[in-house]
């Protein structure tokens, strides 16, 4: 088995495929045009590029920012998204995840695959989900993320709150922010993947019980 066949497998469906489905689905009833009509609509009358088609559909036409959103991408020629179904997801999880650990960030590889064991090694109930730039867990809600932020270093993010946290915990500055992720610990060798990281990794997953 490849990599790639290997990364796939590990990989459990994105909580955006079934609402992207289930929006599509509901567009017909909803707004009285199916999502083919509604593209040739934009690509008939719509300005020119995507983000203003955006902007038309959600003033104009009274769409919602998801709905808007999916017509303009495909109006602009950008077909199929990656959460249109299970198995597109899946397959473009794994590319995603190739083209993060590639080129200059190769050697961040062995990094990421230990995270991503020791992530899974807390329960039955995780799942990884990758987007494009990092690769969140979820038990409930994201608790924890594994994200390369250059070329020599993956940022392991967890959710945690407002608790107060050790030095080493970095504050990202989400929970102003009203984001998931709060807390982050630098990830540069094998030897930094220690007890206090494998610790608060397991704090976060508690955390979303």
């Amino acid at each position: 088995m490849s990599p790639a066949s290997k990364t796939h497998a590990s990989f459990s469906v994105h909580p955006s495929v079934a609402m992207v489905q289930k929006g599509i689905a509901e567009l017909s009833q909803k707004t009285g045009r199916s999502l083919e009509e509604w593209i040739a609509l934009t690509q008939k009358s719509g300005p020119p590029t995507e983000k203003e088609r955006r902007e038309w559909l959600r003033k104009d036409h009274n769409l919602g920012r998801n709905n808007a959103t999916w017509i303009a991408e495909r109006a602009d020629g950008k077909g199929t998204s990656a959460f249109d179904s299970p198995d597109t997801y899946l397959k473009t999880a794994a590319e995603w995840v190739e083209a993060q650990y590639s080129g200059p960030r190769a050697a961040l590889r062995p990094l990421y695959d230990e995270l991503l064991k020791l992530g899974f090694s807390l329960g039955k109930d995780v799942k990884a989900c990758p987007c494009r730039t990092m690769v969140p867990f979820y038990r409930n809600h994201v608790f924890a993320q594994i994200k390369p932020s250059t070329n020599t270093r993956i940022d392991l993010g967890f959710a945690l709150g407002n608790m107060k946290t050790p030095k080493r915990l970095i504050d990202t500055g989400g929970y102003e922010k009203k984001d998931r992720i709060t807390r982050r610990i630098e990830i540069k060798s094998k030897a930094d993947i220690d007890d206090e990281v494998k610790r608060w990794l397991k704090k976060a997953y508690e955390m979303d019980e």
